[in-house]
């Protein structure tokens, strides 16, 4: 089992992502070292520049404006500028390169830099020497002299050691560059290793695993195949890695399993024929029968031939289209001869209270409808609609076509049905079959189950009543012809 599960498809693709994943974190962690390396280097250098550059040029301007100001106005010279400008701003750049050179690296960054300090300390010597002369002598020529010799010339003094320092960052600068395009060569090399591995040992491995896939899932469709076109003895033969012997197993399993299922459909199917034909027998009223052969009876005693021709020949054409030869669908045209033949039988009966006019056009009757659509419809109208009402009934069967849907109306003007008793029958329509219904509900849930099971939950009846106005039942089928069933 062990010496299997090293060959299975899980190992395989897990050893293909080792192959990927393990040199490529060692690429990424290289070259994310490297570029920490290279920015941490450059931004320290970008640092060191950007403190001594801030010293560059306006150190010296801004010393030698403030001391010129003391020297030619030394009575007014703290309304004019700052006078302890220059000492700040010396302490400031003491410390700035004081950090510098404590930072340095090399002798002679470190050489440059103490040189800065010592003129720092000497400038601000002499500031404070001529700040005192300036005061006391009160001589514009001398205290001039002593600006140029004292000060402008350690200004300048340090702002050349300041360029000097620069310039020796902005080589080092260059050198870093000059690093970086041999780390950027050396990482290129060492990524394009990384990558011809990786390419090399996942085509190697992913080679053995479509191999040892792909033919065994070729074997599995072809049975797959075989087996959708009816074939259920077909079986998958048990090879390949663990995981596609799992599958063809299941298959197999699956495929004898449908097997015995659809030999078990077939003898249902028998059964259930032969069940919907007893249904569709008792479903005919014995009292109806009996009713319309008496009433043949009583004709024909009386000697009137024509009536009893009616009678018989509407009878005749009423069970022929409920037996049909047992066929499931009948055309809208059988359908609407069948509630003819019933209503003509029921109008002899009701005469007194019963009307009725079937307004199917004739264009719809290469239609194909499922059998004994409507006529448990119009007997429901007939019995629990115009019965109950006094004073003559009419009855109404009609038809429309929208879009893709066949729409049947069978409206009665009877009694109808209060606001309850409606919402009763509409919350039937939508039970399932295992609920009882009532003697005067269950025509109605009968044909919306059958149309349902055969079309779909989107079609159906659709009930709408007044109370002592009148029943309007609405039956949704997709438009279909009896050739395309």
């Amino acid at each position: 089992m062990n010496v299997r599960k090293k060959f299975s498809l899980k190992n395989r693709l897990y050893l293909l992502l080792l192959i990927c994943v393990i040199p490529l974190t060692v690429m990424i962690t290289y070259l994310l070292f490297m570029i920490n390396n290279v920015s941490s280097k450059y931004d320290h250098i970008v640092e060191k520049i950007t403190k001594a550059n801030a010293y560059n040029i306006g150190f010296k301007e801004d010393i030698d404006y403030v001391m010129y100001i003391i020297v030619v106005n030394s009575e007014r010279a703290e309304e004019l500028v700052d006078t302890q400008k220059p000492q700040k701003m010396i302490k400031e750049a003491r410390e700035v390169f004081g950090e510098l050179a404590e930072d340095a690296d090399s002798a002679y960054a470190k050489q440059r830099l103490s040189r800065i300090l010592k003129s720092l300390d000497t400038l601000e010597k002499r500031v404070q020497e001529i700040e005192e002369d300036a005061l006391v002598s009160g001589s514009y020529e001398t205290n001039m002299e002593s600006l140029d010799l004292n000060i402008r010339v350690l200004t300048e003094l340090i702002q050349e050691q300041i360029q000097y320092y620069i310039y020796y960052e902005s080589m080092n600068m260059e050198d870093l560059r000059g690093g970086i395009r041999n780390d950027v060569e050396q990482a290129i090399a060492i990524t394009s290793g990384i990558l011809l591995v990786i390419l090399v040992g996942a085509f190697a491995v992913s080679r053995k695993i479509v191999t040892g896939i792909t033919e065994p899932i070729g074997e599995l469709c072809d049975a797959a195949v075989a087996a959708g076109g009816g074939d259920f003895r077909i079986r998958a033969v048990k090879t390949g890695p663990e995981e596609i012997e799992v599958l063809n197993k299941s298959f197999n399993q699956m495929v004898e399993k449908i097997g015995n299922l659809v030999e078990d459909i077939h003898t249902e199917e028998l059964n259930l024929r032969a069940a919907e034909l007893r249904v569709l027998q008792e479903q005919i009223n014995p009292h109806f029968l009996y009713n319309t052969l008496d009433n043949i009876i009583w004709l024909a005693e009386s000697k009137k031939t024509d009536e009893v021709v009616m009678m018989v020949s509407s009878l005749s054409t009423f069970f022929r289209t409920s037996l049909s030869k047992g066929r499931e669908f009948v055309s809208v045209k059988e359908e609407t001869e069948h509630i003819r033949s019933y209503l003509e039988i029921q109008q002899f009966r009701y005469r007194d209270i019963l009307d009725y006019e079937i307004a199917i056009p004739e264009e719809y009757y290469g239609y194909e409808v499922i059998k004994l659509t409507l006529q448990p419809l119009v007997e429901n109208a007939l019995y629990h609609g115009i019965k109950n009402k006094r004073g003559k009934g009419h009855i109404t069967v009609s038809a429309e076509r929208c879009a893709d849907v066949l729409i049947f109306k069978v409206k009665d003007n009877g009694i109808g049905m209060d606001k309850q008793r409606l919402a009763e029958v509409c919350a039937m329509l939508k039970e399932d079959g295992n609920t009882k219904k009532e003697n005067d509900g269950f025509g109605l849930f009968n044909v919306n189950q059958r149309i349902q099971l055969h079309y779909g939950t989107e079609y159906g009846l659709k009930v709408q009543s007044t109370y002592g106005e009148e029943t309007e039942v609405w039956v949704r089928i997709p438009v279909r012809t009896e050739n395309s069933s």
